[in-house]
């Protein structure tokens, strides 16, 4: 009689390495002597060095993390093995004690197989022998990973194997020892010191906090002149607000950003703000300029180009270059910075021309600001365009005047975009539309209003206005429409609280027995979307969470996490986890998007293979742990 119990063990085995790799018979006989074993979150299945057990295992249902442990460290989590994952392989090759621990991250079923038993499968099926061995070199149930392959764990150190990294993604040199100085310090002092250290900028620090910079230009223009005598303040020659970046600057965004701010000087504070200690300058002097097709060469053209037409085609060039990126497994926060960067020339110059065009001068200063994505800085594929436009406040008898002019503007700009690649918001939600055409005052008003009446469709619309970035004109529109935003929204915890709501509107995509959750009808049936059910909820999130603390001027998700994890070191792992799950998702619908030649939304869950499926399901494992961060702190439960 068949033994059912180990005919279904076999089933399931037969659908992973190295057990696809033997016959039916074979995994019917290994089946009937594994042990099945329940272990509840939290479990130590083994530690480091324990005596090694006279079985390895595979995951049949649940999570187990491989950790790292060190002396007066607290363990940290090298990998995590889902269904069908393979760990505790020592036994087979080393007649040692474990040198990792393995612990349930969740409620887990576990097969226990026979050393024994198994050891004369590995060794003579060289196939099965293979596999074991790099699995046992990398340490890690997934070998044949680009990231573990030719790495042993035991000199993890000292031995890995890297692609060398396209030139302009290395990282800028910085120079460390720069000179800072006070407000009050004289341009003479300055410039003295300037010249005996050698350096061609000084950087003025309030409490070691960058407030302004100053080169040998400023001088050269303001000082040399006679415009100013050497006796004034340096507070007034220095360039403020400064630009400032993290140190993992790369010699593209460093070429980018200096492109478009027409510096060059960038200040390198701890985390990319003005707000935190200065840690060095790079200078345009340090940067080797890369040669062939690269981004400076696209934001060359970008800038040069007297078509919508060669906009198009330079965009076309920046997908090719995305593409690459993609490929060669470039970090996405270098990508998304410099794809960023070529999408907000395009439209900058978009814009700018159509301005050319306009029969009638300016009326006033106006800001347009990119929404969505762009905003975030997190659009790597042609996705909807969403855009707003806030112009000067003006007299009332002109009002309806200018805001013709700018509605006119509007539509000429959004329908260059459409041609360039960026499709029209579905929803309207475009500077077109006289809704998102307004005065600075009407935009107070309008925001008063949403965070006051705080029903569902204004938190829908308040939600897309906190993630912004001004893309032309006038910064200080946009300045004083934050500060009334962050005003309005001091002690109103009701608002938040709905924030909260909305923020659990779509929870964890997996179901029952941690399947995908898809589309169960229209045009999409079947199918998996990836924004609604994976990106946006975190991107809600970081959000609220960040507007809670009051945090301006970071609208990338993933920096929100990070910048999260800073002021609630308490939640730090859980902030962590959310900010790598936000890049890997976007990274992954960028080459979904790329592989099918469309935005990357909706996925064929059939197409992806094993890991693909897994690392998205440790992804959404985030998901669910913050929409429960986010449930208890603000008392409050899923959306309906």
């Amino acid at each position: 009689m068949t033994n059912s119990i180990a005919a279904r063990i076999a089933d399931f085995l037969e659908n992973y390495p190295p057990f696809s790799l033997l016959e039916k018979s074979e995994l019917l006989k290994i089946s009937e002597s594994i042990t099945v074993f329940y272990f509840e979150a939290g479990r130590m299945i083994f530690r480091k060095d324990e005596q090694v057990h006279d079985q390895f295992y595979i995951v049949q249902k649940g999570a187990v993390d491989l950790q790292k442990v060190e002396e007066s460290k607290e363990p940290e989590t090298i990998d995590k093995c889902d269904e069908g994952d393979i760990f505790g392989l020592r036994p087979l090759f080393a007649k040692e004690n474990y040198q990792i621990n393995a612990i349930t991250d969740e409620e887990s079923v576990i097969y226990g197989i026979p050393l024994n038993l198994f050891k004369p499968y590995a060794i003579n099926n060289p196939e099965v022998g293979d596999f074991l061995m790099e699995s046992f070199a990398s340490n890690t149930r997934n070998p044949y990973s680009e990231k573990h392959r030719g790495r042993l764990f035991t000199d993890e150190d000292d031995i890995q194997l890297n692609k060398d990294p396209l030139f302009e993604l290395q990282p800028i040199p910085i120079v460390k020892k720069m000179v800072t100085v006070s407000r009050n310090t004289s341009i003479q002092k300055a410039a003295t010191l300037m010249s005996e250290r050698r350096v061609g900028s000084v950087i003025v620090v309030e409490d070691k906090k960058p407030v302004g910079i100053v080169t040998d230009v400023d001088f050269r223009e303001l000082v040399a002149t006679g415009i100013l005598p050497i006796t004034s303040d340096i507070s007034e020659v220095m360039n403020s607000p400064v630009i400032c970046y993290s140190k993992n600057l790369t010699i593209a965004q460093a070429q980018l950003t200096m492109m478009k701010h027409k510096i060059n000087h960038i200040c390198i504070t701890k985390d990319g703000t003005p707000n935190t200690k200065v840690k060095g300058i790079v200078s345009e002097h340090d940067i080797i300029v890369s040669q062939g097709n690269n981004p400076a060469v696209l934001m060359k053209a970008i800038n040069r180009a007297n078509s919508t037409k060669k906009l198009k085609k330079i965009r076309t060039k920046i997908m090719l270059l995305l593409d690459g990126y993609i490929k060669s497994n470039i970090p996405v926060s270098h990508i998304s910075t410099i794809i960023f960067e070529l999408n907000d020339a395009t439209i900058k110059r978009t814009i700018s021309r159509c301005i050319d065009k306009m029969e009638e001068p300016l009326p006033c200063n106006f800001s347009w600001m990119s929404l969505g994505s762009q905003g975030r800085k997190e659009q790597l594929l042609l996705t909807d365009q969403d855009n707003a436009l806030v112009f000067e406040n003006v007299e009332e008898e002109e009002l309806e005047e200018v805001r013709a002019y700018f509605l006119k503007l509007a539509r000429k700009i959004t329908k260059r975009l459409n041609i360039i690649g960026y499709q029209f918001c579905p929803a309207e939600m475009m500077a077109r539309n006289e809704k998102y055409c307004l005065s600075l005052s009407e935009w107070k008003d309008q925001f008063s209003n949403w965070v006051t009446t705080s029903g569902n469709d204004e938190i829908l619309l308040c939600q897309i206005f906190f993630d912004y970035d001004i893309s032309y004109g006038e910064s200080r529109l946009t300045n004083e429409l934050s500060d009334h935003v962050y005003d309005i929204l001091k002690g109103n915890r009701n608002f938040l609280n709905r924030l909260a709501a909305q923020a659990l509107r779509n929870p964890s995509p997996l179901g029952f027995f941690r399947q995908f959750l898809v589309e169960h009808d229209g045009e999409k049936k079947d199918l998996f979307d990836i924004k609604k059910r994976g990106i946006m909820p975190l991107t809600d999130a970081a959000r609220l969470l960040i507007l809670e603390h009051r945090v301006k001027n970071i609208s990338n998700t993933a920096e929100r996490f990070e910048k999260l994890a800073q002021l609630e070191p308490n939640n730090k792992e859980i902030y962590q986890a959310c900010a790598y799950s936000s890049k890997a998702l976007i990274k992954f619908r960028t080459k979904q998007g790329l592989k099918n030649k469309d935005n990357g939304r909706f996925i064929n869950l059939e197409d992806l293979g094993k890991e693909d499926k897994i690392k998205l399901k440790r992804c959404f494992k985030s998901i669910k742990e913050i929409q429960e961060l986010i449930k208890i702190r603000f008392e409050t439960t899923y959306y309906s």
